[in-house]
């Protein structure tokens, strides 16, 4: 017996059911050719999808994702099981942190989804851990160079913290309007270089312009379409010095981090 709804339904549905008119052979090929366009245009973009880079193990609980290295340090994503730590170490580069799932502590700092955390060169982190387990995005780590890694961990045995960090809370209320339903909250600032969060609600689109340096982004929570490239949690894009995303949307609302290297001539 179909159920009581089933004759409504049909109702609905048969006009979008009905057979198509006109040039099916036309329509086919304008439909390749766009997509064929929008391929060529987005091919100059970087993009690493969340499952496409296997994990693997750094230490006990602790497993690595490469996304990219640099002379600058590296950027990774970093998995700690619930009860895991990282070793005390000394930064060689600058380097951000954001939490995208689970809790993080560094001594009585507790980080949650969505905080950010900047380390300087020369400073020094105590034991890090994991109570719950967590995901976090690093850009400017040694995580994946052996010869740095080492020179962090020997680092960390040396007395002297140096320069303090920088935590900025998700919930820090320090955002600015870029578009209706767009807003940017600005992180860290320097030699002409920027990293911030910008925020999108539901619906919502802007343009961001031309890159005049490298820009690396990491979708932070929710998903979001840069000009046809769907980004959600966890994905990872770079887009090169003079190249511009038409625009940028979110259907169901999204954060992501990006970080602007200044270009070679003003650095």
């Amino acid at each position: 017996m179909k159920p009581h709804y089933s004759d409504d339904l049909d109702t609905l549905l048969a006009p979008a059911l009905k057979p198509a008119t006109g040039d099916r052979d036309e329509r086919l090929q304008k439909l390749l050719q766009r997509a064929g366009a929008s391929r060529l245009r987005h091919q100059v973009f970087t993009t690493i999808r969340r499952n496409a880079t296997p994990w693997r193990d750094l230490m006990k609980g602790v497993r690595g994702r490469d996304l990219r290295s640099t002379a600058d340090g590296s950027s990774v994503l970093l998995m700690l099981a619930p009860g895991a730590s990282l070793p005390m170490h000394r930064h060689r580069h600058l380097e951000e942190g954001i939490v995208l799932s689970g809790r993080m502590q560094m001594g009585d700092l507790d980080l949650g989804p969505g905080d950010y955390h900047v380390s300087f060169p020369g400073s020094r982190h105590d034991r890090i851990t994991s109570a719950e387990g967590c995901v976090t995005y690093l850009r400017g780590t040694s995580l994946g160079n052996v010869f740095g890694l080492a020179v962090e961990l020997l680092g960390g045995l040396m007395p002297g913290s140096g320069a303090e960090p920088l935590t900025i809370r998700e919930a820090d209320d320090d955002w600015r309007q870029l578009a209706e339903g767009v807003v940017e909250k600005r992180l860290w600032q320097a030699d002409g270089s920027l990293s911030r969060f910008v925020r999108l609600a539901a619906g919502s689109h802007y343009r961001p312009g031309g890159y005049r340096g490298e820009c690396e982004f990491m979708v932070v929570a929710g998903e979001a379409f840069f000009g046809d490239i769907l980004l959600r949690q966890e994905e990872w894009h770079l887009a090169p010095a003079g190249t511009q995303h038409d625009e940028i949307s979110s259907d169901c609302g999204a954060t992501y981090f990006v970080h602007e290297r200044a270009p070679a001539d003003t650095r």
